[in-house]
């Protein structure tokens, strides 16, 4: 079988799907974007999770005729947990959608100081994530087709 930009999307979309909202811990998700080594540890925590799920989910094409070389697979791999990490800091991802004029849409649907009035996934800062994490798995499918 062939190997395709779609079905290597649709791998690395179902791995960070699963390791965004099954693999990662509570504590991962609270802490990944704390300052210092706590914030660092969590979030490279998570990033393994994700590096994990991706791994699984590439095996799985090989298994049905899928391959993927693995020089190829390594380096896109590698530009989605570099992405992942760098966007899941937290603070850059505010910074870089702030100096893109997004400061209110990353800022729509976030409790307000003193408040718990808004409980749910469906935040500015939350799509603009999404967004870019999926950005990059595209780019991470494409560097897996230059072999």
């Amino acid at each position: 079988m062939n190997t395709d930009l779609g079905t290597l999307y649709a791998a690395l979309y179902v791995s960070h799907q699963v390791a965004d909202h099954w693999i990662q811990t509570g504590c991962q998700s609270a802490g990944k974007g704390a300052k210092g080594w706590p914030g660092r540890v969590a979030c490279a925590k998570h990033v393994g999770g994700h590096m994990a799920a991706s791994v699984v989910c590439l095996t799985m094409l090989n298994l049905i005729g899928v391959h993927i070389a693995p020089g190829p697979m390594a380096a896109g791999l590698a530009v989605v947990a570099v992405t992942h990490y760098w966007a899941d800091r937290r603070t850059p991802l505010r910074k870089l959608a702030c100096a893109l004029g997004k400061r209110n849409f990353y800022a729509l649907g976030i409790p307000r100081d003193g408040r718990d009035d808004n409980p749910t996934l469906g935040t500015g800062a939350y799509a603009l994530d999404q967004s870019f994490h999926f950005w990059w798995l595209f780019v991470a499918a494409i560097v897996m087709l230059m072999a």
